[in-house]
């Protein structure tokens, strides 16, 4: 199936050029432009995700491979990564397996798993990451932080001779005090258990020191508050092979905008405006380097307790862009190549993830419509943004040149 773009703006080496856009199954062919259309197209290099949770195997009543990768592709994501909270946690060969299978068969986008660091994701013994180093993008204890240092140590050291990232989730336990939103004024004034931002760059602080003793490559999961990210900062400038990235929703929302609704629960939580500024700091410094959804779909009685009852996690795989666009880009904070690098060329090259010239996403930059949860692939309906207005729509995705998404009438 073809398509041509007339007067689009293509993403091509770090810039933008006006170009009329055959786009075909070969890839993407481009000759001098026409002439303006009256609409803003733009064509950018499929995004990729490195932090998505899709549930399958053990809880696809939640989300499947299937539901989760289509989301994606109606984002703009022809790449992405699932967390091993899962059940079996994918911790040998033969449990990543049967998450391979699934992928093999369902997924509709590029699907690269994580292993896990350690058996079950206990944090007592190391996974067998050997085994599974071919098939996986990096090993990760996502959902939980890996509380003893020296088995820290440990995964870091076996990562390295394998070659492979540490992404880790970290949050100290003993800190965590039965918290579920930030320890902020919201959580103070309306009678809420706080999270600490010390839980998130206690153990950030811990990890650097030993990736610098290891010199394993380390990345650090959904930073979310200012001390991560000037930890992060000192410890790349003393040579540490560290990296991170942060969510939409701490780049965009703080804990005054905070309702009482489970779709505003996540873990960590969005935190205070200080903090939001001191992320957007470090997206523009380059000390964030990328941009990751931490997608994240519950069924619907989950996620209908309110702040306190709800389980932690929101779906984001088909808001990332606009919401990023609308509240960073068009007002100026963001220019749209820092945001194209952020959520496809950084993460692609930090976690080596093939870059694919048949691996494409156009958005329509002036179609405005507002957020409706209903209208999602996803399975998980719980966002942060419903009811937004938001600009940029995804007019047609191609993976390896096939078309797997495409917006009605295009």
């Amino acid at each position: 199936m073809d398509f041509t773009f007339r007067d689009a703006m293509l993403y091509r080496d770090g810039a933008f050029v006006r170009a009329d856009v055959h786009a075909a199954a070969q890839g993407l062919t481009v000759s001098p432009s026409s002439g303006s259309q009256g609409r803003n197209i733009c064509i950018l290099p499929g995004f990729a995700d490195v932090h998505v949770h899709l549930r399958e195997p053990g809880f696809s009543y939640k989300e499947t491979i299937r539901t989760g990768t289509l989301a994606a592709a109606r984002g703009g994501y022809t790449t992405v990564c699932p967390m091993p909270n899962l059940n079996p946690v994918p911790d040998d060969l033969e449990t990543l397996r049967r998450e391979l299978d699934i992928i093999e068969r369902d997924a509709v986008v590029e699907t690269i798993p994580y292993g896990a660091i350690t058996r079950g994701e206990r944090g007592e013994t190391l996974a067998d990451m050997e085994a599974m180093a071919p098939y996986v993008c990096a090993f990760s204890d996502d959902g939980r932080g890996v509380q003893d240092a020296d088995m820290m140590e440990s995964a870091m050291r076996r990562a390295r001779s394998l070659n492979r990232l540490i992404a880790a989730h970290c949050e100290d336990n003993a800190l965590l005090r039965g918290g579920y939103i930030h320890d902020g004024a919201y959580a103070r004034a309306h009678g809420h258990a706080g999270i600490c931002a010390e839980s998130e760059y206690g153990p950030i602080r811990r990890d650097a020191v030993l990736a610098e003793k290891t010199g394993c490559a380390y990345h650090v999961c959904h930073v979310s508050c200012a001390e991560s990210v000037r930890i992060i900062r000192e410890a790349r400038a003393r040579g540490v092979d560290i990296t991170c990235e942060t969510g939409p929703h701490y780049l965009v929302l703080n804990d005054s905008m905070l309702e009482e609704d489970g779709r505003f629960k996540m873990n960590p939580p969005i935190r205070s405006e200080a903090d939001r500024l001191a992320l957007l700091e470090g997206i523009l410094d380059g000390t964030v380097d990328m941009i990751a959804t931490d997608h994240a779909p519950h069924s619907a009685e989950e996620k209908s307790r309110g702040l306190t009852g709800s389980a932690m996690g929101v779906v984001g795989l088909e808001t990332a862009f606009p919401v990023l666009y609308t509240e960073l880009v068009r007002p100026g904070v963001l220019p749209l190549e820092k945001l194209v690098a952020l959520m496809s060329v950084n993460p692609r090259r930090r976690f080596g993830l093939e870059t694919r010239p048949d691996d494409y996403t156009v958005f329509d930059l002036d179609a405005s419509y507002t957020v409706d949860p209903d209208e999602f692939l996803t399975m998980g309906r719980a966002t942060p943004f419903a009811g937004r207005t938001v600009y940029g729509r995804c007019l047609l995705t191609v993976c390896r040149g096939r078309v797997v998404w495409q917006e009605a009438g295009v």
